[in-house]
């Protein structure tokens, strides 16, 4: 198995054991816009480049229409998340931090907005910035695993797996804790998976299948650990070890996930489930709500 096939392999239990049960979207228009833009401009469906001028013409002055609100109403927040849409669009990246920015202190609870504002910096090259927000959002929501998440892959990014390891083993350690303060603050199990990811992107795998152990038994009835270790085993070339937790895993799992499971044991790629995670807090609107008007036209 190729060194690109294994890590494949890997970062396909991240998508299934973390982003579907913790249940938060990736961000789809923000995520559209930077990868138009790290394309180098190559047409895609949904990118600016493949709109037509008249389409970018009305997008330039829907922005042009939400910056003369704002210079009113600097507050509106109607219009700083149409200023973000409308900017998004255009793959205006840098365009969207100080709109995010103004969001994430008008809606401290949203972490929403914090995350969204920590990718733009981070592709626009900012990762000290990203960071920061980053954290922001984790001194006051240490759990969050939006945030923990793309700390943590920002500090792969940077070449910092030591760092990214210390802040989940930190996490875990302080868990009961913040638990304590608040139920349910820290979902230890999804740590947990995060953590030996980052272990088996770095090839510790004892250490990576000890973490996944702990997970196991602290949570018999979830199939995500048990799927983690099946693919770390596979990983390793251990597929008679696989091969049991491979159907543990698929005893465990919800339907609708039994066949991409099936799909990674064998080592085909896996089809995408045919049901998403049904919360999606992190997208930016797409228009105002019915009830809130758009700004006028200048």
């Amino acid at each position: 198995m190729t060194e690109k096939r294994r890590r494949w392999i890997v970062n396909v239990v991240l998508i299934l054991a973390v982003v579907a049960f913790v249940g938060f979207s990736l961000f789809p228009l923000l995520g559209d816009a930077f990868k138009a833009e790290q394309s180098g401009g190559e047409p895609t469906p949904s990118s600016a480049q493949a709109t037509p001028t008249a389409k970018q013409e009305e997008l330039k002055a829907q922005a042009k229409g939400y910056e003369l609100v704002l210079q009113r109403e600097p507050d509106n927040q109607t219009a700083l998340r149409g200023l973000v849409e409308a900017r998004l669009q255009l793959q205006d990246i840098k365009g969207v931090v100080e709109p995010l920015e103004k969001l994430a202190k008008l809606n401290p609870d949203q972490t929403r907005y914090g995350v969204l504002l920590a990718q733009a910096k981070q592709y626009a090259g900012d990762r000290e910035g990203a960071a920061e927000s980053y954290r922001t959002i984790l001194t006051a929501k240490p759990g969050d695993m939006i945030a923990l998440q793309g700390l943590v892959g920002l500090l792969i990014e940077q070449k910092r797996p030591e760092a990214a390891v210390g802040l989940l083993q930190d996490t875990l350690k302080t868990a009961n804790e913040t638990n304590q303060v608040k139920p349910g603050s820290v979902d230890v199990p999804s740590v947990q998976l995060l953590l030996g990811q980052v272990y088996a992107e770095q090839k510790r795998y004892d250490e990576a299948i000890t973490i996944y152990d702990e997970a196991i038994k602290s949570s018999s009835k979830d199939f995500r650990p048990v799927l983690a270790k099946a693919l770390v085993f596979k990983q390793q070339g251990k597929d008679e070890a696989a091969k049991p937790l491979f159907n543990s895993a698929i005893s465990l799992a919800p339907a609708e996930y039994k066949d991409q499971i099936n799909q990674l044991a064998s080592g085909k790629p896996p089809t995408p489930p045919t049901t998403a995670p049904t919360t999606a807090p992190s997208q930016v609107p797409a228009s105002p709500p019915a009830d809130q008007p758009s700004p006028a036209a200048p």
